[in-house]
C-alpha cells in the first residue's frame, strides 16, 4: 500500500511515516501534489499553522479538492483535517473545502490542548476495531462542520465540545494524532489503510 504524506512545508512527518510503517503501509514524503495523486492513499500531516500550509497549497487547491472530492483515499490529521475545511480563524488563506465550515480557536480557559483525551465515537468502525478511546491531541483550533452529519466522533476540552472525527466518502479528518496515540493510534491507521484496500 503506497501512502504519500504531502509535505507543505511546516512540521515533522518522521513519526507519521513510523507510524504507517507499523501500520502496513510503504510511506513516501512527496511536494509535489500531482506526484502525491500516484499513490494509493493520501495523508496531510497535521503540525504548523494554517496560512503556511494553505499558501504552500494555493497552487495546487484545484487540482486536490477535486481529486480528494472524486473518493481519492485521503487522511488529514489535526493542521490536515482543518486544511479540509474552508478558512480558518488562525489566518488568512483558503482551505480545501472538502467540508463545509471554519477553524475556529478552542473556546477554553487552557489554550493550547496537549495531551490525552477522549475519542467519543465508539459506532465509528475504525475507532471500535482499533479500541481507540483516547488519543493525542496537540491543538489550539478546532473544526466546526456547518453539517453536523459528517462528524463520526466528538471530543471535549474543557467544556468546548469539538469534532474528532469527521469523514466524506473515502476522506477522513482527525484532530488527535493518531501516530502518537500508541498501539490504537497504529491500529487506527491500519484501519484506514484496510479499507483503502478493500
Amino acid at each position: 500500500m503506497r501512502v504519500s504524506i504531502l509535505d507543505y512545508g511546516v512540521g515533522n512527518v518522521h513519526s507519521l511515516a513510523k507510524a504507517i510503517t507499523a501500520a502496513g503501509g510503504e510511506p513516501r514524503v512527496e511536494r509535489d501534489v500531482r506526484v502525491a495523486m500516484k499513490a494509493d492513499a493520501l495523508v496531510l500531516p497535521g503540525v504548523g499553522a494554517f496560512s503556511p500550509a494553505a499558501e504552500c497549497l494555493a497552487p495546487a487547491r484545484s487540482v486536490l479538492r477535486d481529486t480528494i472530492l472524486g473518493g481519492f483515499p485521503t487522511l488529514g490529521i489535526c493542521l490536515g483535517m482543518q486544511l479540509l475545511f474552508d478558512a480558518s480563524d488562525e489566518g488568512p488563506g483558503a482551505g480545501l473545502g472538502v467540508f463545509e465550515g471554519r477553524v475556529t480557536r478552542l473556546r477554553a480557559r487552557a489554550v493550547p490542548q496537549i495531551g490525552w483525551n477522549a475519542v467519543d465515537g465508539t459506532e465509528d468502525p475504525f475507532i471500535r476495531g482499533s479500541a481507540l478511546r483516547e488519543a493525542y491531541y496537540a491543538n489550539s483550533y478546532a473544526c466546526r462542520p456547518h453539517d453536523a452529519s459528517v462528524v463520526w466522533a466528538w471530543t471535549d476540552h474543557d467544556g468546548d465540545r469539538f469534532p474528532a472525527v469527521v469523514r466524506r466518502g473515502r476522506t477522513l479528518g482527525v484532530q488527535f494524532h493518531p501516530e502518537k496515540s500508541s498501539r490504537p493510534g497504529v491500529a487506527f491507521i491500519r484501519a484506514f489503510l484496510s479499507e483503502v484496500a478493500a
